[in-house]
């Protein structure tokens, strides 16, 4: 399988979604993506991804990210999604998508990348331990949410 990891543009969007759902489906919370490329589109100066196509130009995977400002530390990359499909898992597809973003981390002076995992997800909280990360299980997610 020849893949290739790639920035992501608004062409790309219509997929991104796509694997989003199925991510979403995966995280068993299909109900909570309201989002859509045409979102994305008017988001895009926010929205930024990396993608995985295979070699029948068909994108595979994504790793969603955004620069943050922690106050503690400074400049990051936060990843907010990390997705492989189903059929391509067990390739180094999520390690390449997971180093381009530390990469690309490296390259703007972000001093850290931050993420969350679900503690459910077992398999993807032992892929993040042998990547070298440090799984922090004492903060917990607070958010609002906003009606527009």
């Amino acid at each position: 399988m020849n893949i290739t990891i790639r920035k992501g543009v608004e062409a790309d969007y219509p997929a991104v979604i796509e694997l989003i759902h199925q991510f979403a489906l995966y995280q068993k919370a299909p109900e909570s993506v309201t989002n859509s490329a045409e979102q994305m589109k008017a988001d895009n100066n926010l929205f930024q991804c990396f993608v995985a196509v295979d070699e029948t130009n068909r994108i595979i995977g994504y790793a969603a990210w955004f620069f943050a400002y922690f106050s503690w530390t400074g400049k990051a990359l936060y990843l907010d999604d990390l997705y492989v499909v189903e059929s391509a898992r067990g390739k180094a597809i999520g390690t390449r998508l997971l180093q381009t973003v530390i990469d690309h981390a490296k390259a703007t002076n972000c001093v850290k990348v931050r993420w969350q995992v679900s503690n459910w997800n077992k398999p993807a909280i032992a892929f993040y331990r042998k990547m070298g990360a440090l799984i922090d299980d004492v903060e917990m997610n607070c958010h609002f949410e906003l009606q527009h």
